[in-house]
């Protein structure tokens, strides 16, 4: 595999990323209000980052799971339906996560959940890079950073949507703490 073709391969995931960016940053262009802002910020981050990716990365692993296989650098075996499935649960949960309805404590829980999968991967693809030799477009690159960069940056963004509220005096925590005791 030359250079171009293995710099090419293992950039796709990077497209989801590329995708949330210009999206918020398009929508956002003639919007002045911070907290506006910062709601479309999480909505295409959830909607395009993680949603897109996983519902991606879903159909590529129950269509082509032979193709996958191979750019992770494995053989093919029964795991890719499992991660078929993984993707599947993340895509709708992220889908969840870009609706209007979402709250910031929300997209934090989605959030969360998608780093311990996403996260995991992450340690198992580097865990394969050092000790396993695996340099496989699908196992070094992109991946590498889209699971790290997903997640993380959804927390990072719905944190800030939580301090705003805080800050305005609507903490999630005071409607709980303020109810009376039955």
């Amino acid at each position: 595999m030359n250079t171009t073709t293995y710099l090419a391969e293992t950039s796709v995931p990077m497209i989801w990323l590329v995708l949330a960016v210009a999206g918020a940053l398009i929508r956002t262009r003639h919007v002045t209000a911070p907290a506006e802002k910062l709601e479309i910020w999480q909505r295409w981050w959830a909607g395009a980052a993680l949603g897109g990716g996983s519902l991606w990365m879903t159909i590529s692993f129950f269509t082509v799971p032979g193709v996958m296989s191979e750019a992770i650098g494995f053989r093919q075996t029964p795991f890719e339906f499992e991660i078929g499935c993984a993707n599947l649960c993340l895509a709708v949960l992220a889908f969840r996560a870009a609706s209007a309805k979402a709250s910031a404590r929300e997209r934090m829980t989605i959030g969360l959940g998608a780093g311990m999968f996403l996260w995991g991967a992450d340690l198992g693809h580097l865990f394969q890079f050092f000790f396993r030799g695996n340099h496989a477009p699908g196992n070094t690159g992109g991946v590498l950073l889209y699971d790290l960069l997903i997640p993380a940056v959804m927390i990072a963004l719905a944190a800030a949507a939580q301090r705003r509220t805080a800050d305005a005096g609507t903490s999630y925590f005071r409607p709980v703490l303020n109810q009376p005791r039955v």
